[in-house]
């Protein structure tokens, strides 16, 4: 960062998810949209021009060659994750990579590895780790507001109709990278208890990727967590943790607007609401600056240990259900 104290953050990949981000970036002071890369001059041009955005790269490489980029925001799909960002690292770039952070745990741990070899900044963009929602949550419940928890169940569901990159193989497709990430790492931000059981289930497409899917947990301390996703409904998406004294709803796993507190027999308590926000993705660009301003490796809020371990579940759940990515192999 120069002296003026601003991120500046170059987008690899031009599609939905870094249209978000741009919103977002344009939306803070001290963070900005300076670069964006698309494998198309054309598309690169297109997207900078919409969000005015100041360099357009028609290449990875040239982005990641610019001097001026203080962190890369890898948002292609998570099948491109990995070359990107290694190539990113050996540039000494500061990484924050969109979820599913790799395909496999075999190259999350690559990649983590190589960031601490060379000493360059790396996070995992899952955004509901980074949101206030999260301390809100771990306050309530040491502050002993609904007791013991005993049960965690969470759903996110979309209904994706068709989407390519849904059933493609080549694409890491299935509803589990996609969404039930957001659903495991629900249980882990609320829990740092050691799993001692891990089981689920799946439906498949044609193609073999998981398109609904259900998992349960159980963990050392004695809490249970039933969790599920699925690309082919319109969930609820909504999360609970159960206690012995009350539980906590939380209205949307995938982005919390609001925590509702009830106390025994469900009697309401009260509501919390969360700060207003730009899109919710901002939390993360914001905690990546702040870590950087301190020389750290890792933000605190998602830290590498965490990220290997989503993917490590995630890894066992495909390989329970034989979902196979061309990158397993």
């Amino acid at each position: 960062m120069e002296q003026d104290g601003i991120l500046r953050v170059g987008i690899i990949g031009a599609g939905w998810i870094a249209e978000k981000a741009a919103i977002t970036l344009n939306g803070l002071t001290d963070c900005k949209a300076y670069a964006i890369a698309s494998r198309s001059m054309e598309k690169a041009e297109a997207f900078a021009s919409k969000w005015n955005i100041p360099k357009a790269y028609g290449s990875y490489t040239e982005l990641l060659n610019d001097p001026d980029v203080d962190l890369v925001y890898v948002a292609t799909p998570h099948s491109h994750h990995y070359d990107v960002t290694r190539e990113a690292l050996l540039a000494g770039k500061p990484c924050l990579v969109e979820k599913a952070f790799m395909a496999n745990l075999r190259q999350a741990k690559d990649i983590v590895g190589l960031a601490h070899e060379r000493g360059v900044f790396l996070a995992e963009a899952i955004w509901t780790r980074y949101q206030p929602a999260v301390g809100i949550v771990r306050r309530l419940i040491a502050d002993g507001r609904i007791g013991n928890p005993r049960l965690i169940t969470a759903t996110l569901g979309y209904s994706m109709g068709k989407k390519e990159r849904i059933f493609r193989p080549d694409l890491c497709g299935g509803a589990l990278l996609d969404l039930g990430v957001y659903a495991l790492n629900f249980v882990r931000m609320f829990t740092d208890s050691d799993i001692s059981m891990l089981d689920g289930y799946c439906v498949k497409s044609d193609t073999g990727m998981d398109l609904t899917n259900t998992m349960t947990i159980i963990l050392n301390d004695g809490i249970v967590a039933n969790v599920q996703s699925s690309a082919q409904c319109v969930g609820d998406n909504i999360g609970v943790i159960a206690g012995t004294e009350g539980n906590l709803i939380i209205d949307n796993i995938n982005n919390p607007q609001r925590i509702t507190i009830n106390g025994p027999n469900r009697v309401f308590v009260e509501d919390i609401h969360v700060p207003q926000q730009i899109t919710g993705y901002e939390y993360q660009f914001l905690a990546c600056r702040q870590a950087l301003i301190e020389g750290l490796l890792e933000p605190r809020e998602m830290p590498h240990t965490e990220t290997l371990y989503i993917m490590q579940l995630m890894d066992s759940l495909r390989q329970k259900w034989d979902v196979r990515y061309p990158m397993d192999e």
